[in-house]
Formats: structure tokens, C-alpha cells, sequence
């Protein structure tokens, strides 16, 4: 696996986290530990950026614009990427609480 293959799904990962800590603290009543605000931002933020990518066209690419940007982490920082996985990842973190919350009831 190179480096562009490897790079955006790192960078969804990452957004998914920030986004499913953003929830976790926001949501005090779910009283969300560390470790489903992680897993759940994670999984919610490569999620939300394949449905993101799909949603815009991600196939259809300007083969000028993608060779422009083929090189390094440009590829890897798009809208797709950090918002689908921000976003993501703090909805599927407010899913996981809600259940959460309601498991303990």
C-alpha cells in the first residue's frame, strides 16, 4: 500500500477522532468513555467520508486537477476527507451515546 492510497484514510481517521471528541464533550449526559469517543470518531469518520465522496461525484475527477494534485498531501486534505470524516465521526459518536444512554436506563 503506498502513500496515496494510505494518506487520506489517515487523515479521515483523525478527523473522525476530533469529531467524535467534539460530541463526547459536548454530550456530558451520555458520559461517553475514551475509548467508544475514539473507535466510534474512527470508524465514523472513514464512513463519513465514503459517503461524503460519493455524494459529490467522487469518481469524476478532472484528470488535469488530479494530476495537479496527485503529489503529496494535497490529495489527502479535501472536503471529502475532513468533513466527511469530522462529520462522521460525530454523528456516529452521538449514535453510539445515545444507545449508550438508553442501555442504561
Amino acid at each position: 500500500m503506498d502513500m496515496n492510497t494510505l494518506l487520506p484514510i489517515i487523515v479521515q481517521v483523525i478527523t473522525g477522532i476530533i469529531g467524535g471528541q467534539a460530541v463526547g464533550a459536548a454530550l456530558k449526559q451520555a458520559a461517553l468513555g475514551q475509548l467508544p469517543k475514539i473507535l466510534g470518531g474512527a470508524i465514523g469518520g472513514v464512513g463519513g467520508a465514503a459517503i461524503l465522496g460519493s455524494l459529490l461525484g467522487g469518481g469524476t475527477v478532472d484528470p488535469a486537477a488530479a494530476a495537479a494534485a496527485a503529489g503529496g498531501l494535497g490529495s489527502a486534505l479535501n472536503l471529502e476527507n475532513i468533513l466527511g470524516g469530522a462529520g462522521g465521526g460525530a454523528i456516529l459518536t452521538g449514535i453510539i451515546g445515545a444507545v449508550m444512554n438508553a442501555m442504561k436506563k
